[in-house]
């Protein structure tokens, strides 16, 4: 998906719009956590378990160089 496009970036904005009505608890984890912030040592553990019971997760170390990633991240999901 081309986020330069207006179409785009219109469809992704209503696209998470229906995810916050759906999962109310996600944005405002989402939302704390941008209130805190990452900061560079910060750990981010993510875990998915299929419907099936299979489990995936994995772990990263926020590095300097991941930093302007979170700010830009934070700055398209409306973060602080």
């Amino acid at each position: 998906m081309n986020l330069q496009n207006p179409a785009a970036l219109l469809q992704m904005m209503n696209l998470w719009n229906r995810f916050e009505r759906n999962h109310p608890k996600f944005p405002k984890f989402l939302k704390a956590v941008a209130q805190k912030g990452i900061k560079e040592g910060s750990i981010i553990e993510i875990k998915v378990t299929t419907a099936e019971g299979e489990n995936f997760d994995s772990n990263l170390k926020v590095s300097a160089e991941d930093m302007e990633l979170v700010s830009q991240m934070k700055n398209l999901f409306g973060g602080s």
